[in-house]
């Protein structure tokens, strides 16, 4: 993302904070004692819009606020109070506090409709966190070498069918493989004959991600009503297999993602429902490819537009193939340190969640590095910018630059700057169980891509758009290939 991209996202950002401090405030604030502690310096709302429709809410601006404000600053929008917090010193309470002090409020009802009534935002904290722990444990990192061979086989079918040579649009290509992949790997051997009608169900499920159905998820536009439709053919399809499978006996069970959540239990001995599993299976999948998708897609338009870091990874891929002969498995890829640099600095410069929100139900205190403190009181909307804090220059040398080294071994800038310095994938009590299998099923796509094509991008690099909420290329990537074997 290059400075002018990420001045369109701010002037969107801030379009859709104003918006969001108004869904939120809706919501009921406790009331609260007042803390004789400093508040955090106060931006004027006339002189923000005048500057907003001025010359834009862009980088410069952001500069101008942290520079005279400092890394905490308050936005008074309309009565709702917006609170930046700027760089990773500040922003353990997002990402540690408990739900009764900042929650993520009603943002995620537009989640509700996609994934259902019974699961995550849908039901109350209690219900929401054994869910997630059930999803959690259906994930675990011992659970990841056996998704090594699916993974394979859908890459391997998928890529037969390119040519000698020729050209694709590289962003069509990895979406819709990703989506093969998982619902491959996560929903099941039952759904392998149906990977297009699940792939296009799940397509119209992404199109419910957009500025109109975060703020008006049950609004019947054409989009919600496709969303819907898709929803109830995938709850359909997957409370037929259920069904099925607990018809069988024990011996017959198999054992994937959808079998551990047949057998979860809650606290209570109460089995998980059909609906509440076809919920969590939706939201995992969609999650697992959305992000992946994003990521697979950025990082070739990186790689084949960085000759270093793509000769880097391609001599790291020769060096397996020697040390495993061809015969590349789990133990392979977690050797793949070069391919991995690649992808997390992707994930730095087009993180999937540019900005986060949440809601202080409670005061909490916060210090800058600079030593100062500041309470932030309960009932403020706390909005953290990643795209901004993945770019700045105290934590990231040349933020600009793609410099995948910048996170090997003796360098470490992430580390050296903090404990979230890099959020991608969120951070303590909200950190994404899904990490793991995400960079998996990337380097296996990218593995075989540099191990088994010439590829060159032939269309200009792409711009970010931002109208889905997610930062994806704008428009087509373009690449042309030719088929080779990478040998030692």
């Amino acid at each position: 993302m290059d400075m002018e991209n990420v001045a369109t996202w701010f002037t969107i950002a801030m379009f859709l904070i104003t918006l969001v401090a108004i869904k939120i405030a809706r919501g009921k604030t406790s009331s609260h004692i007042l803390s004789t502690r400093s508040r955090p310096p106060s931006v004027n709302a006339i002189a923000l819009l005048y500057s907003l429709f001025r010359k834009g809410f862009g980088l410069p601006f952001v500069h101008d606020l942290y520079t005279r404000f400092g890394s905490v600053f308050t936005i008074n929008l309309f009565g709702a109070n917006i609170t930046l917090l700027v760089g990773p010193n500040i922003s353990a309470h997002l990402f540690q506090g408990l739900e009764s002090e900042i929650s993520i409020g009603n943002l995620n009802d537009l989640t509700i409709p996609m994934f259902g009534q019974e699961v995550l935002y849908g039901v109350d904290t209690a219900i929401r966190s054994e869910q997630i722990n059930f999803m959690v444990d259906a994930l675990k990192l011992s659970q990841l070498r056996s998704f090594i061979d699916p993974m394979f086989e859908e890459v391997e079918a998928y890529f037969v069918k390119w040519g000698q040579d020729g050209m694709v649009d590289l962003k069509h290509e990895l979406d819709q493989l990703l989506m093969f992949i998982s619902s491959r790997c996560l929903l099941g051997y039952e759904l392998h004959a149906m990977h297009e009608e699940i792939y296009s169900l799940f397509h119209e499920l992404e199109k419910g991600v957009n500025i109109v159905s975060f703020f008006f998820p049950y609004f019947p536009t054409p989009t919600n009503r496709r969303r819907d439709k898709a929803h109830a053919r995938l709850k359909e399809i997957f409370s037929t297999i259920v069904r099925s499978r607990r018809s069988l006996c024990s011996s017959q069970a198999q054992e994937d993602v959808l079998q551990r959540l047949i057998d979860s239990k809650y606290k209570d001995g109460r089995s998980v429902t059909e609906e509440e599993i076809s919920g969590m299976m939706i939201a995992l999948t969609f999650a697992a490819k959305r992000t992946s998708a994003h990521t697979s897609i950025w990082t070739g338009a990186r790689l084949l537009s960085n000759t270093e870091s793509l000769m880097a990874a391609l001599k790291e891929q020769m060096h397996i193939i020697s040390k495993y002969q061809n015969q590349i498995g789990y133990d392979a890829f977690l050797e793949m340190d070069t391919l991995h640099r690649c992808i997390k600095e992707t994930l730095r410069m087009h993180t999937p969640a540019p900005v986060l929100f949440r809601k202080a139900h409670e005061t909490f205190r916060v210090q800058t590095k600079e030593g100062k403190e500041y309470d932030i009181p309960g009932g403020h909307n706390v909005v953290i910018p990643t795209a901004l804090n993945h770019k700045l220059p105290c934590i990231y040398k040349d933020p600009e630059a793609y410099d995948p080294d910048r996170f090997a071994l003796g360098r470490e800038e992430d580390k050296v700057g903090g404990k979230y310095s890099f959020t991608s994938f969120g951070g303590g009590r909200h950190f994404c169980p899904g990490m793991s299998f995400a960079y998996l099923q990337i380097k296996v796509i990218w593995s075989h891509l540099l191990r088994n094509f010439e590829s060159k991008i032939i269309s200009p690099f792409p711009k970010t758009d931002w109208r889905n909420l997610g930062g994806e290329p704008k428009g087509k990537l373009m690449i042309s290939y030719k088929r080779r074997q990478l040998t030692c």
